[in-house]
């Protein structure tokens, strides 16, 4: 067999494929990604309108031809309408999140907790986790920074900083060093200054660089004089990263929900100013003879037209014997199908794998039951629960380091700590559907009282009083305690 193919490829003469060079120029750089991106989540028009029609200078066709990058003709306006919906998107998620995040609390050992209280509700930690999702969202990642300012607080200081101020450094694929971007501007000499805060194991190193790049001495700016390197003997890192996903366009970094959806925004943004220019261009139009136009009453100058209420265009009378001046009406016809369709097909390459029109209150198909509208937020689960999972794993660790810092600064003893983060449940069924659930598998004994309790209640309830219901159903049902649950009522049928 193989001579055979030998044969025929010798007599067909197929000679083996050259490897082409291919050269492809990126068209932004990460900081100039997480611009755009910022500049999306803002949801100023003039600012967008401003960014791509900066970019048509230096870039290719494929920019030129966005709708924020259009240019009208000479002598005409183009008005732009942005929809907000990225930023919509983002705080939407955001909202989500931290409205059923119940508690963050270290378990083991409990004196901790008390402190860890403390330093939360010192640097409100809340608010920050939320302006924390709301950064890695839009910018793809960022760092915790854990400080201490004793001016400031008693407490270690928690922040978070986003992708374009962080950058991260890695040694056989894991991150051994996070720095920190800060820009400093000093009135005096009116010259900005860069600082570099390298967070590593054990160490916090400072650098301050010029405009040029240029590192100097850290007294170039008065308010870093005394700054000097930092070190500890317990192993934990002072900062942290965090990403919900991973990008395919920047190595190491993360992936803003925003990528991939910019060209979706615009078809988005560009269907909505072609609906409201399209109504208006469709107004009713008043056609009034040049005898019959309005006129000023005191300079008997003819008046000119408004776009928004009295709009008329002048025609001149005929000179035909039989002619009467009459004033015309006439009404363009607008296509309002095509235009409701192209704004829902654009809206779901907008939300399509990050989020539910339903979760953002958007009703496309007005005839959707309550079962249909739970469906609908499966979208808005996975991208929940990716969140979820990350900080469930980031946000532990991070109050442990939080801790080994206040310990270390008040020099008492490290130890190892467990810290639960509890997050609530999102677009459950109704309490009547859960109970009339739970009572068909009751009825088949195919649940137990424990189980039946915590199903239904969840983290609404405490765990005392989930217990004392527990014993009053077996109770009620004449189970003693370790006993066996009675059969279901069809055991009984003859």
């Amino acid at each position: 067999m193989g001579a055979v193919k030998e044969m025929i490829k010798r007599w067909l003469d197929i000679k083996p494929a050259e490897n082409q060079r291919i050269t492809i120029d990126a068209d932004m750089s990460h900081q100039d990604a997480c611009f755009e991106y910022n500049l999306w989540y803002r949801g100023s028009a003039s600012e967008l309108d401003q960014f791509y029609k900066s970019l048509t200078t230096v870039h290719d066709d494929v920019v030129r031809a966005k709708f924020w990058a259009a240019v009208p003709s000479r002598g005409n306006r183009l008005r732009k309408i942005h929809s907000g919906l990225p930023g919509l998107m983002v705080d939407m998620l955001t909202s989500i999140v931290i409205t059923d995040l119940n508690a963050i609390e270290v378990t083991d050992p409990d004196v901790w907790n008390d402190t860890w209280q403390e330093i939360s509700e010192d640097n409100n930690f809340v608010d920050t986790v939320s302006q924390a999702i709301g950064d890695v969202l839009v910018q793809g990642d960022g760092a915790w920074k854990i400080s201490f300012d004793k001016d400031i607080s008693d407490y270690p200081i928690i922040e978070f900083y986003p992708a374009d101020r962080v950058k991260f450094e890695k040694k056989r694929g894991r991150i051994n060093k996070i720095i920190f971007n800060t820009r400093y501007y000093v009135e005096a000499t009116r010259k900005v200054y860069y600082l570099e805060e390298h967070y590593t194991k054990g160490m916090i190193e400072y650098h301050l660089f010029d405009e040029n790049g240029n590192e100097v001495s850290l007294d170039s700016v008065p308010d870093l004089k005394g700054l000097k390197t930092i070190t500890w003997e317990d192993d934990f890192v002072m900062a942290l990263p965090m990403m919900f996903y991973k990008s395919a366009k920047f190595p190491g970094r993360g992936r803003s929900i925003f990528d991939r959806k910019t060209d979706a925004f615009d078809a988005f943004d560009e269907a909505i100013s072609q609906w409201q220019d399209a109504l208006r261009i469709g107004r009713v139009k008043t056609y009034i003879p040049e005898t019959m136009i309005p006129r000023d009453p005191n300079t008997g100058k003819a008046m000119e037209p408004n776009a928004f209420d009295n709009q008329f265009i002048a025609l001149k009378s005929s000179m035909s014997e039989n002619s009467k001046d009459t004033i015309t009406v006439e009404a363009p016809h607008i296509d309002y199908d095509g235009l409701l369709a192209t704004y829902i097909n654009t809206l779901d390459m907008c939300l399509q794998g990050i989020i539910s029109p339903s979760t953002l209150g958007i009703d496309v198909k007005k005839l959707d039951n309550a079962e249909a509208q739970r469906e609908k937020e499966k979208a808005t689960l996975y991208t929940r629960d990716t969140i979820i999972d990350t900080l469930n794993d980031v946000l532990p660790e991070l109050v442990k380091n939080v801790l080994a810092v206040y310990a270390t600064l008040y020099d008492m003893g490290i130890e190892d700590t467990d810290v639960a983060v509890t997050f609530g449940e999102y677009a459950n069924p109704s309490f009547e559907a859960q109970v009339e659930t739970l009572g068909k598998a009751a009825s088949s004994n195919l649940m137990s009282t424990e189980t039946q309790v915590e199903e239904l209640w969840g983290d609404t309830k405490d765990e005392e009083w989930k217990k004392a219901e527990v014993e009053r159903i077996k109770a009620e049902k004449g189970i003693a305690d370790g006993g066996i649950e009675p059969p279901a009522p069809e055991e009984y049928a003859v």
